[in-house]
């Protein structure tokens, strides 16, 4: 008896279906062999059975033993080839679902990293991650199983009901009636046990997000001595998915011992009515041998046929979540510039390499075309390489997360080639929307950006974001030695260069001391380390990478303020003759800016030096005092 489970209908059936022969598709002739193999078991079972009206009929009532001999070795090697086609299709269903499961696996993967930020924005980390996970495992278990005993719980049901009408056409009708008995049964009871399923689904993740929460905030808990709320909270939660749990699974235990009864009746009522009809000369012995065996095995493949079309839609379900975000449009790039390595000689000529050099420049293709008049040559001319200067430019630059609110209202600034930039405001007012739209984390609406001179739109996607090199708020650590990670800044850095990065950071003394060092494991997000060691890490990452443009977005938030000191200098020398943007709410920390924005509702409010925006006395000022004011 196959399982019950709760399922959802996918809203497109027959879309999810024809996108998931397409993966089944890719081993269409592993498919067949499959499916003959499952067509061989079952046919097996099926003349099986129809072999004892001649071998009671012909040999056993005669009293002939050496063709009985001979029939019982048919039915045998007939048997065999069932069960040793039944072992085959098995062992070659696992490998075909599991590399199918595989196939789809890497695809969602590798369709998930093209996908635009705005699509991570609209959709919660756990929604994402349960495509990985339940909706491939819904997959990988109805390829396992569903699908072939699908096919063979088909072929059963047609052969034995055929074979039930070959065999008596009168003593037929008893089994239609409770077939369509059972099949009404298992129906009713499916939406019954259904629904308490889906409550039951629905109960157990309110309390796995509840445990969740009070496993991470259990500081807080304690703090206001919530515990007894919170157990009375858990116990009401944990009451009703008893409740549903207890209904569903009472609904779906009925079906087994009301489908065994209603075959034992029809079973009953069938030998008593072919007994009379043998009695009475209507039927032979043979034939009604052979057709109470088909009467007793024709019950338990048609209720494993419902179920698997159960299975078989979740898993579409399940398909066509997956499938429908593979659908989702990937990052527009229409990018032609490319970033390359250079060597630079005596006279200033520049030369493309393979190797790190420290030094880089855009590779612009001879068809390119440059909107930017301040170029001193026509692209079109011939390809050539520009030095990667760090000149970033915004023109006129509107945009806006959606159509309906505008965050940045045609902004215009400029970044010289080893400028510290810096952007101060209130939260909302449109500073880091700023360091996303240099990223091109997302499209801007209006305006454009330039980087040395070219539209950054008509460059590559990924060798823009490796010109450039970002230390972020929320910093994350990779599961992997702190070498790795301050290496994932530039894979082919050496032990020395990580070093040095560190140094630079100044997170080489606490690394040191570390009792692997840079060989010290990090684990969850880099939990054995404190949030100010973190930070320091993602600096050396950024500082390994060595970019043109750094960014800096709440870089030292974490940091308290003697930490902050000590990595002064060693910013100053990442810092050096690079283009920085900063965004920082400690203002003591943009005091060098050569230039300080003031931001506000997407517009700049003032720009200007540290002494220049004090004199003014305006929002920055009063931003700077009060600063001074709260410490």
């Amino acid at each position: 008896m196959a399982k019950t489970t709760s399922f959802s209908r996918p809203k497109n059936t027959k879309k999810a279906l024809l996108t998931m022969l397409g993966y089944l598709g890719r081993h269409k002739w592993y498919m067949l062999v499959i499916a003959l193999l499952v067509a061989v078991s079952s046919m097996a079972g099926i003349l099986g059975t129809y072999l004892l009206k001649p071998v009671i009929n012909q040999y056993i009532l005669p009293g002939d033993i050496p063709g009985l001999v001979r029939m019982i070795a048919l039915m045998g090697i007939l048997y065999l080839c069932g069960a040793l086609s039944c072992l085959a299709y098995n062992q070659m269903m696992v490998h075909i679902s599991q590399q199918v499961v595989k196939e789809i696996r890497s695809d969602l993967f590798s369709h998930t990293q093209k996908l635009p930020l705005s699509y991570f924005d609209a959709h919660t980390h756990g929604e994402l991650m349960s495509r990985f996970t339940n909706d491939v495992d819904t997959i990988s278990e109805a390829l396992n199983s569903s699908f072939a005993m699908l096919i063979q719980s088909f072929i059963t049901v047609v052969g034995t009901l055929t074979m039930l009408l070959v065999l008596s056409l009168r003593l037929s009708l008893i089994v239609m009636v409770f077939l369509a008995a059972m099949f009404l049964f298992v129906r009713y009871n499916s939406r019954r046990s259904k629904k308490y399923f889906n409550l039951q689904q629905q109960y157990l993740g309110s309390i796995n997000g509840f445990v969740e929460e009070m496993v991470t905030g259990q500081k807080v808990e304690k703090v206001f001595n919530h515990e007894a709320k919170d157990f009375e909270e858990f116990c009401r939660r944990n009451e009703a998915y008893r409740t549903a749990a207890t209904r569903a699974l009472s609904y779906s235990g009925m079906t087994v011992p009301t489908i065994v009864s209603l075959s034992y009746i029809n079973y009953a009522l069938s030998a008593c009515a072919g007994g009379l009809f043998a009695l009475s000369g209507l039927i032979d012995l043979g034939t009604l041998a052979s057709y109470l065996v088909y009467v007793r095995q024709s019950a338990m493949p048609m209720n494993q046929f419902t179920q698997q079309i159960n299975f078989l839609l979740a898993a579409l379900s399940g398909a066509e979540r997956i499938f429908d975000m593979m659908d989702e449009k990937p990052e527009i790039d229409e990018g032609a510039v490319t970033l390359c390595n250079v060597k630079e000689a005596e006279d200033g000529a520049l030369t493309e390499c393979e190797s790190f050099t420290g030094k880089f420049a855009w590779k612009v293709p001879s068809d390119a075309d440059e909107p930017d008049s301040r170029q001193r040559e026509p692209l079109r001319q011939s390809s050539r390489l520009i030095p990667l200067r760090g000149d970033v430019r915004f023109e006129h630059v509107v945009f806006g997360y959606t159509p309906e609110k505008r965050i940045l209202n045609g902004i215009s600034l400029y970044a010289k080639p080893g400028q510290k930039i810096a952007f101060v405001g209130s939260t909302g007012a449109g500073k880091t929307t700023i360091i996303n739209l240099i990223n091109r984390f997302y499209e801007i609406d209006g305006g454009m950006i330039t980087y040395d001179g070219i539209d950054i739109r008509k460059i590559k996607k990924d060798d823009l974001r490796r010109s450039l090199s970002m230390v972020i708020q929320d910093t994350h650590l990779f599961t992997g030695t702190i070498a790795d990670n301050i290496r994932y800044g530039r894979l082919n850095a050496t032990d020395e260069d990580i070093r040095m990065a560190a140094r630079i950071a100044n997170a080489h003394s606490f690394i040191r001391r570390l009792p692997q060092g840079y060989d010290t494991m990090l684990h969850s997000d880099g939990a054995n380390l404190s949030q100010g060691q973190r930070q320091l890490l993602a600096i050396a990452r950024a500082a390994i990478s060595r970019p043109p443009v750094l960014i800096l977005d709440e870089a030292t938030s974490s940091i308290d303020t003697r930490t902050e000191k000590l990595i002064e200098t060693g910013m100053d020398a990442l810092m050096e003759g690079r283009t920085v943007f900063v965004i920082a709410h400690r203002l003591s920390t943009v005091r060098r800016s050569e230039a300080i924005m003031v931001l506000e509702k997407g517009e700049i409010m003032e720009r200007g030096s540290h002494e220049e925006l004090l004199k003014q006395k305006g929002r920055y000022y009063q931003l700077y005092t009060g600063m001074f004011e709260l410490e």
